[in-house]
């Protein structure tokens, strides 16, 4: 299985590197669908049977090697189109070439992951899996067109049932709050004279709905040996239904918000946080009702106990650790939440970042005082060599994007523009390398291991453990993703090699601090 995981990990990787290059972008769309499909199907159905083979595995280099050769060329073969539209790449030939150099990539990953012979046992052994997996596959792939019209309307392709609905209950929403509200059902626009706003396609809540229902679909799979089916299966539309009505309230919040006279805050920071509020709200809900509701959860009501140390029980799952280590970087996300929500363009609660972050660390010192926190020279090292890899891009690039920030900043008066930057630098350097070394590399890259994640020593990490953290970690970074897990692999290979948390977080620390000398330094906001 963790071959599996290492091949999903890097195709995860080379999709997000081609679909940023805009030219060789289309080549996804008929892929995609395919093998997502095929590859879950095939992993849901062989689970046990692929989870139960134990046995070492040889990573072919060469083919590796010659599978980044093909993304590379696809990558340059883009950029070389973008230069020309006339360019024989942008050619139908063209575009059959560079698909054909994609799939002869994916192959030869897949082989330098898991070799040929063992492909052919594992779908032997699996059978029919593989089968049903490409069944899946295909039919996802002649339904990818067809199944839009489950959600637009046919006489108007512009127009999504979904985006009606929505407005539709906005509209009686506001209808009972507001005497002067005004609608103009052509343009889908709703308000009031002093503020309205277009309800468009995307605020249909289609993208809310998606994360919801693959949500729900990976944690009922993950935790099915915990629940009663199908019981469990009627909490799916139930939360989706819970998604949507939450979509209908943000569009009406926000015109609130809005024609209350503060429309920047509503419309830069209230609009795109108030939807990740809402799926959390869903998703933390739903998480619950699986555990707690006798009818879906089998031991809902009974908690089951085993041995633990020092003559002392505990329950049987998760490690009672987990809190200490997810609390803080979920306190940190958390107050973003609120800090961003109720700001425009200048996110001026940015200090209850780390006030949330600095309660958390308090509460769990306890549990912190297991962990080692020396650390040595290799620490600072590692650190300015992240801070070096990091500002490189902008050099090399020469990037000088605008930004907000300065022109917010010098609107302040002194105390309060030192105040801001001083706690944003102290968020830097203490409270976000503690947490987010706590969570990615103490909790997740152990956990990947085994649920009694706080008994594995550092040192243990896997290199799948420690590739698929530092994933996630870059992942977090957004537009900075490449550059996110380079320095979530220097970070855990540190913490592997020196097996002391302190080398991680310091490595962290200094990495921020020159980022943050660097910016204040420049004036490069």
């Amino acid at each position: 299985m963790g071959r599996f995981y290492l091949l999903a990990a890097i195709l995860v990787l080379d999709c997000a590197l081609i679909a940023s290059t805009p030219h060789t972008a289309p080549l996804l769309g008929p892929l995609a669908p395919f093998g997502i499909v095929s590859f879950a199907v095939f992993l849901g159905l062989g689970y046990g049977s692929l989870k139960a083979q134990q046995e070492e595995i040889q990573f072919r280099t060469g083919l590796f090697v010659a599978h980044l050769v093909c993304v590379g060329a696809i990558v340059l073969g883009s950029l070389v189109a973008g230069r020309d539209s006339g360019a024989w790449l942008n050619s139908l030939p063209g575009l059959l070439l560079s698909g054909a150099i994609l799939v002869l990539g994916i192959v030869l990953l897949a082989l330098a992951c898991i070799p040929f012979k063992l492909w052919v046992r594992t779908a032997r052994e699996t059978s029919p899996a593989g089968l049903y997996a490409v069944l899946a596959g295909v039919a996802a792939w002649f339904l990818r067109s067809p199944a839009q019209w489950l959600w637009i309307q046919p006489s108007a392709a512009n127009i999504y049932i979904l985006q009606v609905i929505t407005f539709r209950c906005v509209q009686a929403v506001l209808g009972f709050l507001l005497p002067n509200l005004v609608v103009d059902a052509g343009p889908f626009v709703i308000g009031t004279p002093q503020f309205s706003v277009s309800v468009g396609a995307p605020c249909s809540g289609i993208e809310g709905l998606g994360l919801v229902l693959v949500f729900t679909l990976v944690w009922l799979w993950f935790f099915r040996k915990e629940n009663r089916f199908p019981q469990a299966l009627f909490l799916i539309p139930c939360a989706l239904v819970c998604a949507f009505l939450l979509n209908v309230a943000r569009i009406s919040a926000l015109i609130l918000i809005g024609n209350a006279g503060a429309p920047e805050m509503a419309i830069v920071g209230f609009h795109s946080q108030a939807g990740w509020i809402a799926f959390t709200l869903v998703a933390l809900g739903f998480s619950v009702a699986t555990q707690r509701l006798a009818w879906v959860s089998k031991s809902a009501g009974a908690v089951a106990l085993q041995p633990a140390e020092y003559g002392q029980a505990r329950p049987v799952g998760e490690s009672l650790a987990t809190a200490a280590y997810l609390v803080p970087f979920l306190a940190i996300l958390g107050a973003s939440f609120i800090s961003k929500g109720a700001s425009g363009y200048f996110e001026w609660l940015y200090p209850l970042r780390f006030v949330a972050a600095a309660i958390a660390l308090w509460v769990f010192r306890r549990e912190y005082g297991k962990l080692n926190w020396r650390f040595g020279w290799a620490a600072p090292l590692t650190g300015v060599g992240i801070f070096l890899i990091w500002i490189a891009p902008s050099l090399w690039l020469h990037e000088n994007s605008a930004s907000t920030l300065g022109p917010a900043l010098a609107a302040l008066t002194p105390f309060a523009r030192f105040t801001w930057i001083a706690f944003r630098v102290a968020a830097a350097v203490v409270t976000v390398p503690i947490a987010e070394e706590l969570a990615f590399r103490g909790y997740l890259a152990r956990r990947i291991m085994g649920r009694d994640f706080d008994e594995i020593p550092f040192a243990h990490l896997t290199l799948l453990s420690v590739a698929l953290s530092s994933l996630a970690f870059g992942v977090m970074h957004g537009q900075h993703w490449l550059v996110g897990i380079v320095a979530g692999l220097a970070y855990a290979l540190l913490l592997r090699y020196r097996g002391r948390m302190g080398d991680a977080v310091v490595a962290h620390a200094v990495s921020n601090l020159l980022l943050a000398a660097w910016v204040l330094a420049r004036g490069d906001w």
